[in-house]
């Protein structure tokens, strides 16, 4: 075999033989983890509207719960009547959404604007653990 011909059947040999390297070097990045698991608990939102909170009765998993006005709702606000925690009253408001984080039990709340503890405009939410 004539010399130059050896050298590019060896140079041929040499690429495929280095072409199955497991260096790294040219390969894809391993794939990204996964993502961490959900936090505890449920998140759910209480709509406020028309003089009402829908749903009520509501039953969640502990965590957060958000009461979100819906639009074009008159000025109402949260008002904690019972519940084994006592979260921040939320105050007169006509839009948004604002969150609070409840505990296992039940609570029940109102807006003082258009109801009282049990009557009008009120709600009631059972935590689970």
């Amino acid at each position: 075999m004539p010399m130059p011909r050896l050298f590019a059947v060896a140079a041929l040999m040499l690429s495929a033989a280095c072409s199955g390297s497991s260096t790294g070097y040219g390969s894809s990045p391993p794939p990204a983890p996964p993502p961490p698991p959900p936090p505890s608990g449920h998140s759910t939102t209480i709509t406020v509207a028309n003089n009402s909170f829908s749903p009520t009765p509501d039953t969640i998993n502990a965590g957060t719960i958000n009461f979100e006005w819906a639009a074009a709702a008159s000025t109402h606000n949260v008002t904690w009547d019972t519940g084994p925690t006592t979260p921040a009253n939320i105050p007169n408001t006509a839009s948004g959404t604002t969150a609070r984080t409840l505990a296992q039990g039940t609570y029940t709340y109102h807006c003082s604007l258009h109801g009282a503890a049990g009557s009008g405009m009120n709600g009631r939410i059972v935590v689970l653990p």
